[in-house]
Formats: C-alpha cells, structure tokens, sequence
C-alpha cells in the first residue's frame, strides 16, 4: 500500500494518507517532473503509453517520508533505468496542478498537487536505458530552443530522434513532430505545460 505525505493548500504538512484516498479527496499532496536535457541543447521527452503523446522523461509521486530529489531519483530509475546524480538536479518551479478526471467506472479522479519541476544533465550513452513498458514506449529526443519556437506557434515543425527499445537493444529514427504530438490536460495550454522548463534549459545550456 502506498502512501503519500499530504499538506494544506497553504503547503503546511498535516500526516499521510493512502494514494487512492489522496485523489477520491482531493488532498494536496507532492509530485515530481523529471526532465533530461544534454549539453548539446536538447531535452528529452517521454512517450506516454497510454495516450501516445509527449510528457515529462520521467514523472511521479513523492512518497510519505521522502525528499523530493529522492522521488526525483527514483522515478528515473523507475521509467527509464538510470541512475542520476540528485546534487546535478536543478529546481525550474514548483507549481500548483488541479486536475479532476471521470474514470470509466464512474468515479472522479482529484488531483490537488505540488509539481516539483527540476531538470538534470545527462550524458550517458543510450544504451543504459531500460523503458518501464508498462508507462512508456520510448523518449524523444528533441533540441530545446527548436521546441520552444514550435510549441508558441512561431515554426510549424520540427525533426526530432525517437529513442525506442527492441529487446535489449535501442533504436534511433526520426520524425517530424508538431504541436499536437505533446500531451496536454483540458484546461492547460502547451506553452503553460512546457514554456518554462524549456526556457530554464536554454538557458541552463547557454
């Protein structure tokens, strides 16, 4: 059983709860975005299974009891299979995510969060990967400034690296990507959703 540390809206610590009854109540509670980017000025993107789109590389709950750069850790680990080093992660913000969702079984899905968005430099080969099949199907490999210009609608399109597991092997092709390849919420707009982590990555890289 899974539990989570819950807080006010004011963010002051009130004890812990289970994860199913944090979002039938709609508790605030901690999550974590991981991003990757690479010195060369590109991020990565997860391709989320179940919708097909683009999203954070890695993203999740924090546990009760846990930092934020230990849940930043391990859902890395997780979803993707690297291990990253916490002292290299950077904070971009933390931003308050509201979201309720009708499941199919007729009840609501509550979101009250904390998102805790932090990017970290990875320069690993991919070939240390190790997708976690059942949230993922791959990343893609983007470069930041390129994306950003995309996503405000001042290019149509941009080419960009899927990274995809074969067994245990990894393969590399390219595509050409466009607005509605990333994954965004009613209520969100794109430039909302990803405008500051790749603000903060450009000019991280620069």
């Amino acid at each position: 059983m899974e539990y989570l540390d819950i807080y006010t809206e004011d963010g002051e610590y009130v004890g812990k709860e289970e994860r199913s009854i944090v979002h039938r109540d709609a508790l605030w509670h901690k999550t974590v975005h991981c991003w990757l980017y690479d010195k060369k000025g590109n991020i990565y993107f997860q391709i989320r299974k179940k919708e097909g789109k683009f999203y954070t590389t890695a993203s999740g709950h924090i546990q009760s009891g846990e930092s934020v750069q230990e849940g930043f850790a391990r859902e890395i680990k997780e979803e993707i299979g690297i291990d990253v080093n916490i002292d290299n992660c950077i904070l971009v913000d933390v931003v308050k995510f509201i979201m309720d969702r009708d499941e199919k079984d007729g009840t609501v899905f509550r979101d009250r969060a904390f998102a805790n968005v932090y990017i970290c430099d990875f320069e690993e080969d991919i070939d240390s990967f190790d997708f976690d099949s059942n949230e993922i199907k791959g990343l893609v490999k983007m470069n930041a400034k390129e994306t950003y210009e995309l996503i405000n609608g001042n290019i149509d399109s941009i080419s960009a690296t899927y990274i995809v597991q074969d067994g245990e092997y990894f393969k590399t092709y390219d595509e050409v990507i466009k607005q509605d390849n990333f994954l965004v919420n009613p209520g969100e707009t794109i430039v909302g959703k990803y405008g500051d982590v790749l603000r903060k990555v450009i000019s991280v890289i620069e």
